[in-house]
């Protein structure tokens, strides 16, 4: 299994973003089952079409959300039952600089034992059970 991030998924989506062409080739990656099937948290999704609808159109960020809630190679994993794991990592994480959404990233990771993230965000390589990908 992989988590997805929204750095990744916005990079693909959007051809004009400086990681476009690595998360292309890391989306292929993905959709040749390198990892097996994906992980959307509920955050990511709303960071996702919150971008896209600003750097994009609101179309261009609804094209992606119904492509993305639609995908047979992911799970949307709501984010109720894990808020309070994510605000313990948050609140546990010193200068890690970690968002609420990338907190969340790490405690699914870890219930879920899922330590690969496809994400261009450097904060991640500050964890050490956390395997960044690309």
């Amino acid at each position: 299994m992989i988590v997805l991030d929204s750095s990744f998924l916005v990079a693909f989506h959007n051809t004009r973003d400086a990681h476009h062409k690595s998360a292309a080739r890391l989306m292929g990656r993905f959709l040749d089952g390198e990892w097996g099937s994906g992980l959307l948290l509920e955050y990511v999704f709303l960071e996702v079409v919150t971008v896209l609808a600003a750097r994009a159109s609101v179309a261009t960020a609804v094209d992606v959300g119904d492509t993305l809630l639609r995908a047979e190679e992911l799970e949307f994993v709501p984010c109720s039952e894990l808020f309070l794991d994510a605000y313990a990592m948050f609140r546990a994480q010193g200068d890690r600089g970690l968002s609420l959404a990338d907190s969340a990233i790490v405690a699914l990771a870890d219930a879920r034992n899922a330590p690969h993230v496809a994400t261009f965000d450097a904060d991640f390589h500050r964890i050490d059970r956390i395997i960044v990908v690309p």
